[in-house]
C-alpha cells in the first residue's frame, strides 16, 4: 500500500506544486519509505511510498519507456508475474509489481483492471492525448476519492479525503469496481460479475472442499512480499483460519527453502511465496501473530490458544478504556468517517497497528469481508428467506468499502502497516457468492450456526489422519464482532464518555447542515463532531455511509453483536 494525489487539468500547475506536495504530505504515513512526483502537461502526479515489492527499483510515478504514460499505484498486483509474461517486448524498467498496468492498459485501454488480481487504485496519465485514468479494485480494499471544485475544471484524485477538502467542494468515494476515463468525464463499471446483481439468486450447491482450496490459494496469494509479515489475530473464525492457512503455507515454504539451501532458522522470514511459488529471505522463518483487547478479553483468551495450536510467535498486546479514549481524535482523522460501529472497531485495530509496526513487520493479514459473504453477522438469523438472506449478503459486500475495507486500510496505514485481505480475493467471492442461499442459512435447531460453510469446509473432525486447522472450540466459536470481543467495557466506556460530553439540549438539537443525518445516539452525535472539526468541509461527510443491522430482522439498535438476541458468551477456557 502507498498514498497517492493527483491533479488533472490544473491550470498553473508550477504555481500548485508547492500546494500539491503539502496535500501530498498529509498522506505520509501511508507511505513513509519514498516520495516522488511528476509534472506532465497539466498534471501532477504525487506518491507516497510503502515499498512491500520491488523495493530497490520500485519507486513512483512509475514512467513508461517512451515515457509517454505516467503511472500512481496505492495497492498489490498479485499476478503481476503473469502479466509480464503476457508482454515480453515490453521493456519494464522496475521490478515492482505495478508497472504491469501500462502495458495492460495500452492494450485493453479502460478495460485493463479486468485483468488485475489484487486490490489497487491507480491513476495514470497519457501525455501524448492529454488523458487520465483511475480506478479501483473491485471491492474497494483500497481507499480512493475524487474531487472537483467550482471554479475550475481541475479533477483530483487522493488515497484520503484529508487531502482534497481545501481544493474541492464536490467530494465523491471513488466506487469500486469503476473506471474514470478524462475521454468521456464519466465513471463506468469494469467489474461485472454475475453475483453483484442483488435480484440474480445464487443456486450452485455448496462445495465444501472448493471453498477450502480455494481460500487456501487466497492466503497464498497474499504473501507475495519482500519483507517481514504477520497474522493478525483475534481468536474469531476469520482471523484463526486465515492464521492457520498462513501458518501451514509459511511452515511448507521454510520447509522448501531449507533443502534448497541447507537450514534455516526462527531468525528468518519467508517474503516472497507468491504466485510463482519463488521464495526469499528477509527476517523471521516463522509466522508472528498479533492480538490486542482489554485486559482478560474474550478475544486475547481465544487468540492465545489459537497461537499455541497453530505455531505462531505470538504477541499479545492490552489497552486500557481510556487509551482508547485518547486515540478518538486521531482515529477519526485517520479513518475519515463518522460511523459508530466502524469507530468502536478501528480503535483497538489503530493502537494494535502502532505496536506491530514497531516490532519491524509493514504487512499483515487480516480476515475482513467473510461475514458479508457468509451471512455472520448474528441478525441473518431472522433473515425471512433464502432469497433475502443472498440479497443482503450482496449488499453488505457492495458497501464493505463504507466499513470494514476502510478500516482494515485506514487503521493499520495510519502507521505505514498493509493489510491484505484473503476473503476478498476475486475468486473466493466468485466461487462463495454463487452458493445457494439456502446452504448459507442459519438454524440453531439443527446446528447449522452463522457461517457454517466456512467452518464444515474447514472441520477436519470426520478424518482422523488430517491435521486439524483449529481447535473444535474455535472453529465453531459464536460470531463475537471486534469491538466486542476485544472486551465489553470498550464499548460501555464509549456509551459512557458520549454520554457526559454530549448535553441532553444539544443531543435534541442537531446540527442543520446535517439535514437527514442525524445522530440517533449520543455516541453517534459525539463522533459526527468530532468528524467536523477536522473535516469542517461541506463535501467531507458526503463520503460516510453509516452500517446500520437491517431493523426489520428484529435487530437492536445498537449495532453491537453483543445487543443481538441469539448472541451468547463465546469466552474460551
Amino acid at each position: 500500500m502507498c498514498g497517492i494525489f493527483a491533479a488533472y487539468q490544473v491550470p498553473e500547475v508550477q504555481a500548485f506544486k508547492d500546494k500539491a506536495l503539502q496535500y501530498s504530505k498529509r498522506i505520509r504515513h501511508r507511505g513513509p519509505d519514498w516520495t516522488g512526483n511528476k509534472i506532465v502537461n497539466n498534471t501532477i502526479l504525487c506518491h507516497e511510498r510503502l515499498a512491500i515489492v520491488g523495493l530497490d527499483s520500485g519507486a513512483q510515478p512509475i514512467t513508461s519507456p517512451d515515457e509517454r504514460f505516467f503511472l500512481a499505484v496505492n495497492g498489490e498486483i498479485y499476478n503481476h508475474i503473469k502479466i509480464r509474461d503476457e508482454f515480453p517486448d515490453y521493456k519494464f524498467k522496475t521490478l515492482s509489481d505495478c508497472e504491469p498496468i501500462i502495458p495492460l492498459f495500452q492494450k485493453y485501454g479502460t478495460d485493463a483492471p479486468k485483468f488485475l488480481d489484487g486490490m489497487f487504485a491507480f491513476v495514470l496519465y497519457d501525455k501524448d492525448t492529454d488523458r487520465i485514468i483511475a480506478a479501483r479494485d473491485p471491492i474497494g480494499i483500497t481507499t480512493l476519492y475524487m474531487g472537483r471544485s467550482s471554479t475550475s475544471k481541475t479533477v483530483f484524485f487522493a488515497s484520503e479525503l484529508k487531502c482534497l477538502t481545501d481544493e474541492c467542494d464536490e467530494i465523491t468515494a471513488f466506487p469500486p469496481g469503476h473506471v474514470y476515463d478524462s475521454n468521456t468525464d464519466e465513471i463506468t463499471r469494469y467489474y461485472k460479475p454475475d453475483w453483484y446483481d442483488e435480484t440474480r439468486i445464487a443456486t450452485t450447491p455448496v462445495d465444501y472442499k472448493t471453498v477450502r482450496e480455494t481460500l487456501e490459494m487466497a492466503v497464498r496469494k497474499r504473501l507475495m512480499a519482500e519483507v517481514p509479515y504477520g497474522v493478525l489475530l483475534s481468536g474469531g473464525l476469520d482471523s484463526s483460519l486465515i492464521a492457520a492457512i498462513a501458518a501451514r503455507e509459511t511452515a511448507t515454504a521454510a520447509k522448501a527453502m531449507e533443502s534448497q539451501d541447507g537450514g534455516i532458522d526462527a531468525s528468518h522470514t519467508l517474503t516472497g511465496v507468491g504466485e510463482d511459488g519463488k521464495l526469499a529471505l528477509s527476517g523471521w522463518a516463522k509466522l508472528h501473530s498479533f492480538a490486542i483487547g482489554l485486559e482478560g478479553a474474550p478475544d486475547l483468551i481465544a487468540a492465545k490458544k489459537v497461537a499455541k495450536f497453530i505455531g505462531t510467535i505470538h504477541h499479545e498486546h492490552t489497552f486500557t478504556v481510556e487509551d482508547g479514549f485518547d486515540a478518538l481524535s486521531d482515529v477519526i482523522y485517520h479513518l475519515e468517517t463518522y460511523d459508530v460501529t466502524t469507530i468502536r472497531a478501528s480503535t483497538p485495530m489503530y493502537l494494535l497497528s502502532r505496536k506491530i509496526k514497531a516490532q519491524g513487520v509493514k504487512m499483515v493479514l487480516s480476515g475482513e469481508g467473510s461475514d458479508e459473504i457468509f451471512g455472520g453477522y448474528l441478525y441473518f438469523a431472522n433473515a425471512p428467506s433464502p432469497a433475502e438472506f443472498h440479497t443482503e449478503c450482496v449488499k453488505r459486500v457492495q458497501n464493505l468499502h463504507y466499513a470494514d475495507c476502510l478500516r482494515a486500510n485506514k487503521s493499520t496505514m495510519a502507521w505505514g502497516l498493509e493489510a491484505r485481505v484473503p476473503f476478498l480475493d476475486k475468486q473466493f467471492l466468485d466461487l462463495c457468492m454463487n452458493i445457494d442461499p439456502k446452504d448459507k442459512l442459519i438454524d440453531q435447531k439443527s446446528g447449522k450456526i452463522e457461517k457454517y460453510i466456512l467452518r464444515k469446509a474447514f472441520d477436519t473432525s470426520d478424518d482422523p489422519t488430517a491435521k486439524p486447522y483449529l481447535p473444535q472450540e474455535i472453529l465453531w466459536r459464536q460470531k463475537e464482532q471486534f469491538s466486542d470481543g476485544v472486551g465489553y467495557s470498550w464499548i460501555d466506556g464509549l456509551k459512557e464518555l458520549a454520554e457526559k460530553s454530549v448535553s441532553d439540549e444539544e443531543f435534541a438539537n442537531p446540527k442543520a447542515e446535517w439535514g437527514d443525518d442525524i445522530p440517533t445516539t449520543k455516541e453517534a452525535y459525539f463522533y459526527r463532531v468530532k468528524f467536523d472539526e477536522l473535516f469542517p468541509s461541506k463535501a467531507a461527510a458526503s463520503t460516510v455511509m453509516r452500517w446500520i443491522p437491517k431493523a426489520e430482522w428484529g435487530c437492536h439498535a445498537d449495532p453491537s453483536g453483543r445487543f443481538q438476541s441469539t448472541h451468547a458468551s463465546t469466552v474460551v477456557e
